[in-house]
C-alpha cells in the first residue's frame, strides 16, 4: 500500500515543502518564480508532446493556444475580482476569487480548446510540413486579433491581474500562485498519463503509427484527432492562463513563434513520446534559461546550438520514447502506467 502511493506522498511532501519556504520567505521571489515557470513548461511541454510526439503531428504554433488562454484567463478574473481602468469596479466581491481562480484559468483552457478546432479540422486532410505551416499561420492569426482588440490594451497589453491576486491572499493569506501552479502541473500530467493510456490513447499511437492502416482497422481518426489538438490546445491555454498571473501581466507580443519553438525544443529535448521526457526537459531547459540570462540575445544561439548537437549525437532525445519506468525498472514497483 506503501509503495502504492508513494509518488503521491513524494508529490505532497514538495508541494508542501514549496509552500511552507515561501510562506516564510526563507525561499526568495526569483527562486520561486523559477519553479513556477518550470511548473507551467512542464504543461506546454508535455501538452505539446501529446500532438507531436505520441500522435506524430507536426505542431508548431503551441504558443497560439497559451496566449488565448492566457488573455482570457486574465481578462475574466480582472473583470470579476478586481479594480482595474478598462472595466472600473469588480463584478463580484473579490473575497471569492480564490475560490473562483481554478475556476477562471479552466475557463481560459476550454476557449484554447475551443480555438484548436482551428488546427484540429484542417489535420484532417494535412500531415507534416503543411501542417506545421497551418499551425503557425494559427499563431499569427491569434496574435493579429489580440492586437487589433483596443478594449483589452491591443499591442500594448493586458495587466490588473495582481489585484486578483492580492484578493486571494486577503481572504486567506498563503502563496497561492506556487499553490495553484502545482496544482495546475500535476493535474495536466495527470490528464495526459490518463489519455494517452485509454482506448482513444491506443488510436492516437495508431495515428503515429500508420494513419490509413489504423482507419482501415475502423479508428475513428478524425474524431480521436480533433479530441487530441483540444486536449492539446487547452493544457496550452491552461500554462496561459497561469503565466499570465505569475508575471501580472501579459502581451501578445509574448507568444510568438520564438516561444513556440522554445516549447518544441523541450519537447525533442525530452524525447517523442515520452511523458517523462518531457517533464525532465521542462525542468533542464527553465534551469538553462536562468542560466544564460545574462547572456540576453546571445542565448537564443547558445540554445539552438544545443539542439543541434543533440540531434547530431542523440536525435531521440534524453528518454526517446521511453519513460522513466523503462529505463528504470525498479521504478515499476512504485507506480503503475498501463
Amino acid at each position: 500500500m506503501l509503495r502504492r502511493y508513494s509518488v503521491h506522498l513524494i508529490l505532497a511532501t514538495l508541494g508542501g515543502l514549496v509552500v511552507y519556504l515561501a510562506y516564510n520567505e526563507y525561499l526568495g521571489l526569483y527562486y520561486l518564480s523559477v519553479l513556477m515557470f518550470m511548473g507551467v513548461n512542464i504543461i506546454l511541454s508535455s501538452s505539446l508532446n501529446l500532438v507531436n510526439g505520441y500522435m506524430g503531428e507536426f505542431s508548431c504554433g503551441h504558443a497560439g493556444f497559451m496566449c488565448v488562454g492566457a488573455y482570457v484567463a486574465s481578462v475574466l478574473g480582472v473583470w470579476l475580482f478586481a479594480r482595474d481602468r478598462v472595466f472600473g469596479a469588480p463584478v463580484l466581491d473579490p473575497e471569492y476569487a480564490l475560490y473562483a481562480f481554478p475556476v477562471i484559468i479552466l475557463a481560459g483552457g476550454i476557449a484554447a480548446a475551443l480555438a484548436g478546432l482551428l488546427v484540429a479540422f484542417p489535420s484532417y486532410k494535412t500531415r507534416g510540413d503543411y501542417l506545421a505551416i497551418i499551425t503557425i499561420a494559427a499563431n499569427y492569426i491569434i496574435i493579429s486579433a489580440i492586437e487589433n482588440m483596443s478594449a483589452i490594451g491591443g499591442s500594448r497589453g493586458f495587466m490588473g491581474m495582481k489585484g486578483v491576486i492580492n484578493a486571494m491572499e486577503d481572504t486567506i493569506y498563503l502563496p497561492w500562485m506556487p499553490i495553484w501552479v502545482f496544482i495546475f502541473t500535476i493535474f495536466s500530467v495527470w490528464v495526459i498519463r490518463r489519455y494517452v493510456s485509454s482506448t482513444f490513447g491506443k488510436g492516437v499511437n495508431a495515428i503515429s503509427q500508420d494513419e490509413v492502416a489504423a482507419e482501415i482497422m475502423s479508428v475513428n481518426t478524425n474524431k480521436i484527432k480533433t479530441i487530441t489538438f483540444m486536449l492539446s490546445s487547452g493544457l496550452a491555454g491552461i500554462g496561459g492562463g497561469l503565466f499570465a498571473y505569475i508575471l501580472g501581466y501579459v502581451n501578445p507580443g509574448s507568444f510568438n513563434i520564438l516561444k513556440s519553438t522554445e516549447i518544441m525544443v523541450m519537447v525533442y529535448l525530452g524525447g517523442m513520446g515520452s511523458l517523462s521526457g518531457s517533464i525532465l526537459a521542462a525542468i533542464l531547459f527553465t534551469i538553462l534559461l536562468e542560466l544564460l540570462r545574462p547572456l540576453q540575445i546571445i542565448k537564443w544561439i547558445v540554445i539552438p546550438l544545443v539542439l543541434i548537437i543533440l540531434m547530431q549525437f542523440r536525435p531521440e532525445g534524453i528518454m526517446g520514447n521511453r519513460e522513466l519506468g523503462q529505463t528504470f525498472p525498479r521504478l515499476k514497483k512504485f507506480y503503475r502506467f498501463k
